[in-house]
């Protein structure tokens, strides 16, 4: 049987490259938006994929439209945003808005997946996209990297909770060449960017590739941990 994979945040950056891989592995694809995009459309239409569409903040929506899938295989949660702002700047709207995307709404869609993948035959996979800055504080904006650190807890807690039926882990990306690093995009970035060993930022499919391993057949053994894939930023001397 050919497993499904459902991938919050698809329309574009990391969460696309990922379902671009997907669909080229074999995996039957269910996409994800907030709306219905014109970028998600295009890539419903080119990918042949499934959809679903809803917040995930709110759960009467997800529930909604998880019933209307019959098979969850994997969960690649991807949807997340960042607000950069030092911690004097921030409002209360932002940090509410980071946390109920990054980590309650995270938690929102895999507690109403994982029913549905228990019931679908062979080992479930969970991949939760995590970032370098929820391991090391001297990066970015704490209001991000804070939510992201939670986003590790929560996958090292959901290891324990649903082993041994269901593996979870996250991968915790360094700098990557996605829409959002741009909208970010500062001298503070481009100075730690050019620090990085292998002196580039990821592109998005190299990013995929370490998700695809992790959900493969390959792995039945990796579970509960954050895997760092920065280019050496991360042990970089200072």
């Amino acid at each position: 049987m050919t497993k499904k994979m459902l991938i919050t945040g698809s329309s574009r950056g990391i969460g696309e490259a990922i379902a671009r891989l997907a669909k080229v592995r074999g995996y039957d694809v269910i996409l994800h938006g907030r709306t219905l995009s014109p970028n998600l459309i295009k890539l419903v239409e080119e990918l042949e994929a499934e959809y679903v569409i809803f917040d995930v903040c709110k759960e009467e929506d997800v529930i909604q439209e998880i019933s209307r899938v019959d098979q969850i295989d994997i969960l690649i949660n991807s949807a997340g945003i960042n607000v950069s702002k030092p911690f004097e700047e921030l409002s209360d709207d932002d940090w509410r808005s980071i946390y109920d995307i990054n980590v309650f709404g995270l938690a929102n869609v895999t507690r109403h997946v994982v029913p549905v993948m228990r019931a679908s035959v062979g080992l479930g996979k969970i991949i939760n996209i995590a970032s370098i800055k929820g391991l090391y504080s001297s990066v970015g904006r704490v209001a991000y990297a804070s939510s992201k650190a939670a986003v590790i807890n929560l996958t090292t807690g959901l290891a324990k909770e649903l082993a041994p039926d269901i593996l979870v882990n996250a991968v915790a990306p360094g700098f990557t060449n996605t829409e959002m690093t741009k909208s970010t995009w500062s001298k503070r970035i481009k100075d730690q960017v050019e620090s990085i060993l292998l002196q580039r930022m990821a592109d998005p499919s190299e990013i995929a590739k370490l998700v695809l391993f992790l959900v493969s057949s390959e792995n039945e053994y990796i579970t509960g941990q954050a895997i760092v894939i920065d280019g050496g930023f991360s042990i970089k001397n200072d």
